[in-house]
Order: structure tokens, then sequence, then C-alpha cells
């Protein structure tokens, strides 16, 4: 089952199209990768799921309804810029939050008290936020993102200002949201992290989208018969089937080369092959990874 289904949504802005007929879904407890160099519509669309804009045509649904006010409780937003009161004590900050999303005050102290309990920060409460770090800051703003439970949680660059080990804490936190039935939107440019922790995917450029479905099945139809040998020796000559793409000496004698596969031919027999030309001592396919996809179909593209 989908919790958010996007029709042909489009936007645009005097003479600047942000969104071209747009439409995808998002399955229910996945963690969703919205992803595009910047300019392409991302934000724009996160916007408009927030019902902070408004679209100029097309259609979203939110289980199954036609998105509205009531909605608002539904969504946890962690915007890209950062939405807090300089002034305001971290405490106080999270409860007012806690409150606009239709928490009582005593249940709001109550997860405030267990997420800062979670995350290891008792101390933080009195401080005013201006005399936080950056990510100091973005911990807060996490956890104003997910202190009401909301079913759907979209985060824009949510480990903006973290450092290795509060980004893992994070990650270790958003996979246990995902686990506990929260679905999560998670636009980001560190494709490290997409690789890491989406299901799904879906990548827009010049405001439309050009890509949309399963991660490891996008990955799968990016592959291109390429692998990758390690080898002892000269590889000899290969025949019509194996096309050399590189050959790189190494250390020790040792010779990585790049072999792509063509026509009809498969992994078995191009093994074979090299067997009886040089001593393997390592043979293994190179998946593109998903910034590999990313700059590939973005390189391609001309969806104007």
């Amino acid at each position: 089952m989908n919790i958010l289904t996007i029709n042909n949504i489009s936007k645009s802005y005097a003479n600047h199209k942000a969104l071209s007929d747009v439409s995808m879904v998002v399955p229910k407890q996945s963690i969703f990768g919205l992803l595009g160099p910047n300019g392409a519509g991302k934000t724009t669309l996160i916007r408009i799921i927030n019902q902070i804009i408004n679209s100029d045509g097309g259609t979203i649904e939110i289980n199954g309804e036609p998105l509205n006010q009531n909605h608002v409780r539904l969504i946890g937003y962690l915007p890209e810029e950062r939405g807090l009161y300089k002034k305001m004590k971290v405490g106080e900050h999270l409860l007012y939050f806690a409150q606009l999303k239709g928490l009582k005050k005593k249940e709001s102290i109550t997860k405030i008290r267990h997420w800062f309990k979670k995350l290891d920060i008792p101390d933080w409460l009195d401080k005013k936020v201006e005399d936080l770090s950056k990510g100091m800051q973005q911990k807060v703003q996490f956890i104003g993102t997910v202190l009401h439970d909301p079913e759907l949680i979209i985060l824009d660059e949510p480990f903006s200002g973290f450092d290795p080990i509060n980004a893992n804490i994070i990650k270790d936190e958003i996979l246990e949201l995902r686990e506990k039935g929260s679905t999560i939107i998670f636009s980001t440019h560190r494709m490290e992290s997409v690789e890491e922790l989406c299901d799904h995917i879906a990548l827009i450029d010049q405001s439309h989208k050009i890509l949309d479905g399963l991660t490891k099945d996008i990955k799968n139809a990016h592959r291109s018969q390429t692998y990758l040998v390690n080898h002892l020796g000269d590889i000899g000559s290969l025949d019509s089937y194996y096309k050399i793409v590189e050959s790189i000496p190494m250390e020790d004698n040792l010779i990585e080369t790049k072999v792509r596969i063509k026509n009809d031919s498969d992994s078995n027999l191009l093994l074979k092959h090299l067997i009886n030309q040089t001593k393997v001592v390592g043979f293994n396919e190179l998946i593109p990874s998903i910034n590999d996809i990313f700059i590939q179909t973005v390189k391609k593209g001309n969806h104007g």
C-alpha cells in the first residue's frame, strides 16, 4: 500500500517551470530517496506536499485521501534551512513545535525527555538555540520533526552540519523509525547515504521525473557487464566477445583490468577465457553506484 500518491503535479514561477507533470508513489514504511541537482524541483514538490505552496495542476493523496489540512499532523518536515528561533530555549522551542502538531503539554514534555535521553543530550533543555553548534541545532530540529510520531517524515538534507558520528546516530534513528512504521522521504546530495538507506528512489531533473523505482532494480538496470580483473602477467588477446576498457599496472606485478562483455557472452565464459590467458587473483562485477547513475542520467537528460 502507498502512503503518498502524486499525480501529474505541475508548478511554475513566472517564466520558470519548477515541476512538469510529475507523478510518483511512495510505499508505506519505506525510505524513499528524492534526488536531483540543485534547482531540479525537489524542494518545490516537498513544499506542495507540506501545503506550504499550491500546485498549478495535478493531485496528491495521502493514505488514499486528497491532500487536506488534516494531513498536516501526519507529516513531520525537516527543511534544509533551519527553522529555529535562536533566542528561545531548546526545551521551550520543542514544546512549542509539539503543541503546534496537536500534542498536549504533558505528552509533549514526556516525548521531549524521551528523545533527549535517547540521543544522550539531557543538559540541552535550558540552552538557547543560538548557543548550539550547527550540528546540535540540526539534532534539535530532527527531534522537532519526529516528536509527534508522524506517519510520513520528510527530511531535506538531514545530515547537514553533522560530523560522521552524529550522522550515523541519525541514520540509525531513521532506520528505527521505519521499522516502527513511519515512511521517510529523504532528499540529499550525499549519495552514499542514499545507497545505504533508500529502498526506492526518484530522480527529478529540469522539472521532470526521469527515474523512479526500487533502488536495487535501478542499479540492476544500469549494469554494463563490466568486470574488474586483478591478474598477474599479461592478459593476452581477447576475442570479439570482450573489450578491455582500461588496464592499470599495480604493485607487485599485479595488473588491474576492466573488461566489458559484449554480445551474448556471460561472466563464466569470460572467467574461463581469462584463466587460460593469465593468473587471475580477483574477479568482480562493477555494479554502478547510485552516484554513478545520478551523474550519468542527469548528463544524458534534455527534458525541456
